[in-house]
């Protein structure tokens, strides 16, 4: 999530402006001026298997909402200087269990770390609130400095992570942090923002887009991604990111803590019960769970029609235990949400999953 105002630490006591004059006085390597400004992934993580980006840049300063393909993969956020508008890319993990392990931020370009900040504790905004985040809603933070003129930041980052400090060089793909649950979020997260600085002032830039684009929609003329990462980050607006089964009737923070990834169950379980979180449902998406039994035999099917849309869902589906035990074996679970009609027509996800009950 964005934070209103970029606060630099003291000392030294940097404008945001001459910070981005001194990253245009940044001295580059040869052949440097030359390059276009390209970046790396953020994140040492595979999208769409352990990372998901969850909200873009919006587009529309006003109380619309619009990403770089012209959808609503993103948010308002309001700010006086930027208008009503999300600034960054958030890229999530899959929950706290995973935040707990460890995912590694990279710097995505080469520069000078500016701006950092550490000490703020992981905790969701839901349960501190926003009055106790007033100058910190990017959280633990590091900026970088590139040279021409460009900066990226990175917010959320877990407490006791900033493997940086202000003025020290970095590399591109250099580990600067964890992912955290610092700052204004409600789930692990990297929110990762990029400006420059132009004739006007300064521009914030969505890496899919950069500087200028011909059509009002689709990637930009020239974007900052590299090409690997551009090709490995297809958009898409929904994630069926975290899955697997229960022995009862799950609970969503439960569930999001990194609990329920038993490979085995007992077959004295009182019930046998799939569960999936996604992040993006619209109304009119149908949702259905597929449970098979140790033979291949159909153990559940069980469809849903979402009434409303939501940025992040949590459901299950399953079956409570009237017989002394489950039979034995692998029950295979899936879950498939189905869209008509998505941005690109219809659009079809799935998780799938499996449990032994021993």
């Amino acid at each position: 999530m964005n934070e209103k105002t970029w606060t630099w630490p003291r000392p030294p006591s940097w404008s945001f402006a001459a910070a981005l004059a001194f990253a245009m006085a940044l001295p580059a390597t040869a052949g440097e001026a030359e390059t276009p400004f390209k970046m790396d992934m953020p994140l040492g993580c595979v999208a769409g298997e352990s990372c998901w980006i969850v909200n873009y840049v919006d587009h529309d300063p006003t109380d619309g909402i619009r990403d770089y393909t012209c959808g609503e993969t993103t948010y308002n956020l309001r700010s006086k200087r930027w208008g009503n508008r999300h600034l960054g890319t958030d890229i999530a993990i899959r929950d706290l269990g995973a935040m707990r392990r460890g995912v590694e931020v990279l710097a995505a370009a080469a520069g000078t770390a500016v701006g950092v900040r550490v000490g703020v504790e992981d905790l969701s905004v839901r349960e501190i609130g926003v009055k106790a985040l007033q100058g910190k809603l990017c959280g633990n933070r590091v900026g970088i400095l590139h040279p021409g003129g460009w900066l990226s930041q990175y917010c959320h980052l877990r407490k006791g992570s900033v493997a940086v400090k202000n003025g020290d060089r970095v590399k591109a793909g250099q580990p600067i942090g964890l992912v955290g649950l610092s700052g204004f979020t409600e789930y692990p997260h990297l929110h990762f923002q990029v400006m420059k600085q132009v004739a006007k002032g300064q521009k914030i830039v969505d890496p899919f887009v950069g500087l200028e684009r011909t059509g009002k929609c689709g990637f930009g003329d020239n974007p900052l991604w590299k090409s690997k990462v551009l090709a490995s980050l297809p958009y898409r607006p929904t994630a069926l990111y975290n899955a697997g089964f229960a022995p009862a009737a799950p609970k969503p923070e439960v569930a999001r803590s990194g609990r329920y990834k038993d490979k085995e169950l007992s077959r004295l379980s009182p019930a046998l019960v799939l569960w999936v979180d996604i992040f993006r449902v619209q109304t009119g998406d149908k949702l259905t769970f597929r449970i098979t039994g140790p033979n291949g035999e159909k153990f559940l099917r069980f469809g849903d029609i979402i009434k409303k849309n939501q940025a992040r869902r949590f459901v299950y589906a399953g079956k409570p235990r009237k017989s002394a035990s489950w039979p034995p074996g692998v029950y295979r679970g899936e879950i498939r949400l189905l869209r008509e009609k998505g941005p690109k027509g219809r659009e079809e996800y799935s998780v799938s999953r499996q449990v032994s009950l021993r």
